[in-house]
């Protein structure tokens, strides 16, 4: 049965279910377009390095110096304004309509004060990477780049927020279209403020901040129009009151969000920490590093998107009080993951240097160091894929259950006090130097994957699914 009125534009909500093929079916049909769109949104970072590239070497590890830092501080705020989607999924899950107007609203507010707050730390990246050794002209570059693109956070985070509140609802086609438009007018930006192309300047690293930034704006204003102007969606006048208090509900977002941002913080931050590590061997690495994370960041944009979808089923079926339901939709999403990541792990171990020679053109000498490093890395990356599917499969079906807080105290020890370490050992003690570093990765992953689906499959027993027990 329907939890809304009549779906619109595609939008479908299902109903929680026990059973495996109507839940794949209700998984499939709500995530495959927010797959879709995250593999667009990944293709607006992915343009932007492929295209650095074609500058050379030095541009692309200039451009992921910068991401390393931009991301990480970019996913923090992301995670945070998620919290906004388990709460509208329960919410919807109860049939409370006003709960969901005021989540929303209140997650627009807190994206407004993370934006505020974060964009300082953006702002003095080269101080930062200064502090941290990093190479002088990398660092000078970096810097440069992100005082175009560091603008994009504002949109960045509203956009997370609307986008909650649609996949909630099951409009997940009208999120993709978004995406896909933006990465359109991305290409055609990058294109022409890089290279300087139909009598534009050529702006380099600038050109593609600005693009960037141009971008997100674009796709909260076509958001926002779609909200607002949607016959389904504009009854919850979200905009209305806007600046009427709701303390209660501000903190409860940020109770649920915190631990999300800081458990992506703690994720992204190890592979910051490995793009630092690489800084440490030379530009080759760097660069290097920049292509395997970037192809293993694609794949990753599968299992991701899917997450998103389970996070609303899971919630759903919590705020229908259905514990059957929790179940079912937690180990479908896992099951479906493993597939797909299976065979991006046999594509990393068979054609490796096919994929980086996406990135760098193996025929020029300048390039050979850097394509060689590349392929060994990408075939670590392999191994750790189901990992990492089932990391972050398990994350969201945890989070659809408002599980935040334990989940981040797993990403940190497995991340930082496991992970991190076994990098800088292999990586400068044992002397595997690069790859050594993605061992490191590997094992990090491996461990938190294993201990969140053990606190999934123990969820009854720690009292996760209380609220669902009617």
């Amino acid at each position: 049965m329907s939890l809304s009125p009549a779906p619109v534009s595609g939008a479908v909500t299902f109903s929680s279910t026990a059973g495996w093929g109507r839940e794949f079916r209700a998984l499939f049909t709500l995530g495959w377009p927010l797959i879709v769109a995250q593999l667009a949104q990944n293709a607006l970072l992915t343009t932007d390095v492929i295209m650095l590239g074609w500058l050379g070497p030095k541009y692309l590890a200039a451009g992921a110096l910068a991401n390393a830092l931009f991301i990480c501080v970019q996913l923090f705020g992301v995670g945070v304004a998620g919290a906004v989607a388990p709460m509208v999924a329960q919410a919807l899950g109860a049939r409370d309509r006003r709960s969901v107007r005021r989540t929303v609203r209140q997650g627009i507010w807190i994206a407004l004060v993370l934006a505020v707050g974060l964009l300082p730390v953006l702002w003095n990246i080269g101080a930062i990477y200064r502090l941290l050794g990093q190479d002088p002209e990398l660092t000078a570059m970096a810097e440069h780049f992100v005082h175009y693109a560091v603008w994009l956070i504002f949109p960045a985070f509203m956009i997370v927020v609307l986008r909650s509140f649609l996949a909630a609802h099951g409009a997940t086609r009208v999120v993709l279209a978004i995406t896909v438009a933006g990465v359109l007018v991305n290409i055609v930006a990058d294109y022409a403020l890089i290279f300087g192309n139909w009598g534009f300047p050529r702006l380099e690293l600038a050109g593609a901040g600005i693009a960037t930034t141009s971008v997100n704006v674009v796709m909260l204003a076509l958001t926002v129009a779609y909200v607002l102007l949607s016959k389904r969606f504009r009854r919850y006048h979200i905009l209305h009151d806007f600046f009427k208090t709701d303390w209660p509900r501000f903190w409860e977002v940020w109770r649920i969000g915190l631990p999300i941002g800081f458990m992506l913080l703690a994720e992204v931050g190890l592979f910051t920490c490995a793009a630092l590590l690489q800084g440490w061997l030379g530009q080759d690495e760097v660069a290097a590093h920049a292509i395997a994370l970037q192809l293993s960041a694609i794949a990753f944009m599968v299992p991701l998107g899917l997450s998103q979808a389970t996070t609303v089923r899971v919630g759903i079926a919590l705020g229908e009080g259905n514990p059957a339901g929790i179940r079912t939709a937690g180990w479908v999403s896992l099951v479906t993951t493993l597939i797909f990541m299976s065979t991006t792990a046999a594509t990393f171990f068979i054609i490796p240097d096919t994929l980086v020679g996406i990135f760098l053109d193996p025929a020029n000498p300048a390039n050979a160091h850097a394509v060689t490093l590349a392929a060994s890395y990408l075939t670590v990356a392999g191994i750790f894929q189901l990992a990492d599917g089932t990391q972050v499969s398990m994350g969201a079906a945890l989070r659809g259950l408002s599980d935040t807080k334990w989940p981040l105290v797993i990403a940190l020890v497995g991340y930082w006090l496991i992970g991190a370490p076994f990098a800088y050992l292999c990586g400068f003690v044992f002397g595997f130097r690069g790859v050594g570093i993605w061992y490191g990765l590997a094992l990090g992953l491996a461990v938190v994957a294993v201990v969140l689906v053990t606190r999934f499959a123990l969820r009854d027993r720690l009292g996760l699914t209380r609220a669902a027990v009617v």
